[in-house]
This record gives C-alpha cells, sequence and structure tokens, in this order.
C-alpha cells in the first residue's frame, strides 16, 4: 500500500510531458547502475535494499535493547550530529510520542552543538533524573560529538560509577573501526553496528534511528514495513510514470534547469518541522556539490505565511517549492458555533481544523502559482509508524536520483570536511 502520493500539476505551465520523456533514458540507466551497485558512491548504496534485508529478529533485538533502556532511566540522552540524530528527531516528532501518558523516558539530544549553555540547562534538568546514553558516531572522534560525550561520561562517571555508567551507555558506530568500537569493546558498552556502506544521512533506518524510535513507543516493524513496501515499489519501477520519487526527482532537475535554484520545503503540520530539518540535510548535502545543487530551504504555514510569504508570493522568482501534507490528522477538533457569532466565525461552524487546513494549503499553492513559484504536492496518509517509513524511503531513492541526474556523487560530503580542518588548525590539534 502506498502512503504516498505526488501531485505535480503546479510545475505543469513550466515543464512539459515531452521534457520529462526526455529524461526517461537516463533515469533508467542510473536506476539500473543503483541496482546493480555500479557507478559513483555505489559502495554508499547499502540503503536501497535495507529494508527488506532487516529481519523481524533483528528488530525484536532492537526492541529488547530499548525496553532495557525503558527501564534504566528517566532521560535517554541521543549524542550525534548530523545524519547522527536528525532522522530520529525527525521520526520522534513526525510520530508524536506523548512521553507523560507512557512509561518510556524523555528523550534530549547533545553532541550537535558546542554551546555551553546549552550543556549547563542539560545538567540541570537531568540533575535528580536517571539517564542513559545512547551514543551515535562512526569514528567517535567527530568534535561536536566527542565533546558531549566527555561532558555527559563525566557526569555520569560521578553519579554512577565507570561500572555501572558502562551498563548505561548504548553505541551505534562503524563494525570494525574507530575511537568508539574500541571504547566499545574496552568499557563493555552495548553496541549496534551502522553498516559500513551506509553514510549517515541515510542511516535513520539503521539502529540510528531504529533505538531512539523503539525507545519512544514506535512500532519499529510497521516502520520498516512501510519502508519495505516503499522500497520495492521504486526498486520495481524504473519509469517516471509509475516512480514518485523519481517524478519529484526529474521534476527538481528541469526546474532547477530553468533558473528555480531553491527549494522551499513548506509543512502544514507542526510535526513535519523536524522532519524537514532531516530532508534539508539529506538534500543539501547529497546534491549541494562541485558548483551545483539546488538550495533546500523549509518553511511552516500557515504561521510562516505571516513573515516569508511576502518573499515568497512577490520576491526574487528563483525558487519552487514542495508542499508536504498529512491527510489525516491524529486527533479530530471542530470549531464550535457561537449563538453572537461575536468574532464572525460561524460559517466555519462544525468544521474540523483539517478542513480549514486543507483550504490554507489550496489557498497558498494557488496564490504562489499565480506569483510564478511552481510547486508540488505531498501527501501522507497519517501519522503512523507505517507512513513515517514510506516517508523516508521515499526520500532517500528520491535525492539519490536528483544528485545523479545532476553528475554528482550523491553519497560524500567534501566540504564538510574544509571547515574540520581549519576549526581542528585554529584548536592546535595535533597534526592540523
Amino acid at each position: 500500500m502506498n502512503a504516498i502520493k505526488l501531485d505535480i500539476s503546479n510545475t505543469a505551465a513550466m515543464i512539459s510531458p515531452e521534457e520529462r520523456l526526455a529524461l526517461e533514458d537516463s533515469v533508467k540507466r542510473i536506476h539500473s547502475e543503483m541496482e546493480l551497485r555500479k557507478g559513483v558512491g555505489a559502495d554508499f548504496l547499502g540503503w536501497a535494499d535495507l529494508p527488506s534485508q532487516t529481519s523481524e529478529d533483528y528488530l525484536a533485538e532492537v526492541d529488547a535493547v530499548a525496553k532495557t533502556i525503558c527501564e534504566s532511566c528517566e532521560v535517554l540522552i541521543h549524542l550525534g550530529i548530523g545524519g547522527s540524530y536528525l532522522g530520529a528527531r525527525a521520526g520522534i516528532s513526525f510520530l508524536g510520542v506523548n512521553s507523560s501518558s507512557r512509561n518510556i523516558p524523555e528523550i534530549r539530544f547533545a553532541g550537535c552543538n558546542i554551546s555551553s549553555d546549552y550543556y549547563a540547562e542539560l545538567f540541570s534538568l537531568i540533575e535528580n533524573k536517571d539517564c542513559c546514553l545512547f551514543l551515535v558516531s562512526k569514528s567517535g572522534a567527530t568534535l561536536e560529538f566527542a565533546i558531549g560525550f566527555r561532558l555527559l561520561r563525566q557526569w555520569m562517571e560521578k553519579k554512577y560509577g565507570a561500572e555501572e555508567t558502562a551498563r548505561r551507555i548504548f553505541v551505534a558506530t562503524d563494525p570494525k573501526e574507530g575511537v568508539l568500537r574500541k571504547l566499545s569493546i574496552e568499557k563493555g558498552y552495548t553496541s549496534f553496528d551502522i553498516p559500513s556502506n551506509i553514510g549517515g544521512r541515510y542511516s535513520v533506518l539503521t539502529p540510528v534511528g531504529l533505538i531512539p524510535l523503539a525507545v519512544s513507543g514506535t512500532n519499529i516493524s510497521d516502520l520498516m514495513r512501510g519502508a519495505r513496501e516503499m522500497e520495492s515499489l521504486l526498486r520495481n519501477n524504473a519509469s517516471t510514470e509509475n516512480n514518485p520519487a523519481y517524478m519529484y526527482a526529474v521534476s527538481k532537475h528541469l526546474l532547477k534547469a530553468k533558473g528555480k535554484s531553491i527549494e522551499i520545503f513548506a509543512g502544514f503540520h507542526p510535526c513535519l518541522r523536524e522532519f524537514l530539518e532531516w530532508q534539508k540535510q539529506l538534500a543539501g548535502e547529497s546534491e549541494g556539490k562541485d558548483g551545483k545543487g539546488i538550495f533546500p530551504a523549509s518553511v511552516e504555514y500557515p504561521g510562516d505565511l505571516h513573515s516569508l510569504g511576502q518573499w515568497v508570493q512577490d520576491g526574487e522568482r528563483s525558487l519552487f517549492e514542495t508542499f508536504l501534507l498529512i491527510e489525516k490528522s491524529s486527533h479530530e477538533i471542530t470549531i464550535p458555533e457561537f449563538s453572537d457569532d461575536e468574532d464572525g466565525l460561524n460559517f466555519l461552524a462544525g468544521k474540523t481544523l483539517d478542513f480549514v487546513n486543507e483550504m490554507a494549503y489550496k489557498g497558498t499553492a494557488q496564490a504562489h502559482l499565480g506569483g510564478q513559484v511552481p510547486n508540488m504536492t505531498l501527501r501522507v496518509k497519517d501519522r503512523s509508524s507505517y507512513s513515517l517509513g514510506q516517508l523516508f524511503y521515499f526520500f532517500q531513492r528520491a535525492v539519490a536520483m536528483t544528485g545523479y541526474l545532476d553528475k554528482v556523487n550523491p553519497f560524500d560530503q567534501p566540504g564538510v570536511e574544509l571547515y574540520k580542518n581549519n576549526m581542528y588548525s585554529l584548536l592546535n590539534k595535533p597534526g592540523y
């Protein structure tokens, strides 16, 4: 079952069917190379068949560790940066897990900044609470992560002692190499492997995302089932007509060729805020290299219609929009009727908030199209684990195709290493 629907009708004035058809041979060639694990970056295509290669026994193992974490702490601190934490945070926000009503720990994130105030506030929050750590890093040497771990490890060992601290630390890292793998073996941390053929921003369906999602109460079997069925759909259809991820990628590619170099992801539900942060990293780090790529930005409508909406409607015409909608909210709230109608809203009495939100989307799409902003719409059926799994895999496949159409490697990030080298040099790290 496909929980995602793509509507490209609002790009018709700028992209013709013939232009899409002209790219069909390229799409089929790229699809074949991905399936055969050929071409640039092929060593990092492990995510492409990950859902179908993940067994229920493995998911049960993840669930068992998640249960241990839930029984051991009130707060789980997830340490990681970039793809090491954005997917987990996106999934937890999308699903809207209510920790106050369930026997699960609060999940906090660290290792993604170097802010004294952030850590001071975090230490204040956990002062009288039992904690566990989930460490995510292939190397264990990324500076932001390593500083956070050193600070929290010191706090944990003062509170629990070294032996109990080791029982409260859980790890996802490289199977064989790196500081964190070595430390996990020496200290006896419970550890999971991040497959060596999967890069960080494509790792959300590995233990990197599965462990915190399972801790939050997510049904990870349903999550992976959704991803598996999306994998089947997209891998078995090389034609853009039957492959919504490729249709989306081709549309992006053609819009970029016509001067639309900025993509604004517009969510019409607050639960999508963190998901769009994950998507921005996936797209930006995969596509933005060699002087190429579409710049990814995000907005949260309708709120941002009253701040950035003016710029989108009437500003520089270098952008297109991708709307992300949830067809059915987890709850239904109806607007009441007031007998005096003092606020003049009785014309909406009996209507649901979802209905009004849908009209806000339609009005926005129509207005922005009239302002020469072509737009596409992705509809997600609901806020279920199954739909989330489909959404994760959809974007991974789409972004890989967009990168390849632009003749870049979607799986490296050479530009990220430059700031690291400069920072280490300024900090007088040995060897830099």
